[in-house]
């Protein structure tokens, strides 16, 4: 027994010489098994890769309505062209950032029915390059439904969604991608209603209302007698013309 735990006591003392002469590969070593078990947990749970695509966002993000960060490139009719910046982590990024591709997420206004105005405000107001939080709703095809919010000063963000509405630069509509009975559709919808609602009472954009004379004006253009008297002046001027 006494050799037994003199032959193990041996060995290990042999191990601890080898460590300390050798201890600069064991930090190496130990180093190297934390960034790949690192790298490894943030691939699981994708915290740093770069979406360039909608369906490369996984299910579980748009469930659990997930909020990323993007850089604007280009505001169109059909929604805001983002590129996307996932969480950037020293050492890990620069690493990852060999494999990622290259694309824009296409990020619509849930909620929001944009009028042609309403384009027009958001390509004056928001900059190219320009940091946004969107937070996923829903996703139809390559279609993001999100909230988007930009930063206005150092503690003030700004709800794209709602302040849309409360210019009057556009219309309610329902939610896509979350389930019509949720209590998150009922509150979203709820605060989207409020914004359209100061609109309508301030007149403002497409809710502002027409002035006296230009409702005059549109109802003698659109009086019958007016419009036959019209056509008749416009014979006549033919008339006289040949």
């Amino acid at each position: 027994m006494a050799e037994r735990r003199s032959g193990a006591g041996e060995a290990l003392s042999r191990f601890s010489e080898w460590a300390d002469a050798h201890l600069s590969l064991v930090r190496s070593l130990s180093a190297a098994a934390a960034a790949v078990a690192v790298v490894v947990l943030a691939r699981s749970v994708r915290m740093t890769t770069k979406f360039t695509s909608a369906v490369d966002i996984p299910v579980n993000f748009v469930e659990k309505n997930v909020k990323l960060r993007g850089k604007l490139h280009r505001v169109t009719e059909k929604g805001l062209e983002v590129e996307h910046i996932p969480i950037s982590v020293p050492f890990i990024t620069s690493i990852l950032r060999r494999w990622q591709s290259k694309g824009l997420l296409l990020v619509r206004l849930a909620g929001v029915e944009l009028a042609p105005s309403g384009v027009d405000w958001l390509k004056q107001e928001l900059k190219p390059k320009q940091m946004i939080w969107f937070q996923l709703l829903g996703r139809e095809d390559l279609v993001l439904e999100c909230l988007v919010l930009v930063n206005k000063g150092r503690f003030l963000s700004v709800c794209l969604n709602e302040e849309i509405l409360r210019q009057g630069l556009g219309r309610t509509a329902r939610i896509e991608g979350l389930h019509h009975h949720s209590h998150l559709y009922w509150k979203l919808h709820k605060r989207l209603l409020r914004a359209e609602l100061k609109a309508l009472k301030k007149s403002k954009g497409i809710w502002k209302e027409e002035s006296y004379s230009e409702r005059i004006r549109d109802r003698i253009s659109n009086n019958k007698f007016i419009q036959t008297l019209k056509q008749f002046a416009s014979w006549l001027r033919s008339s006289l013309s040949r």
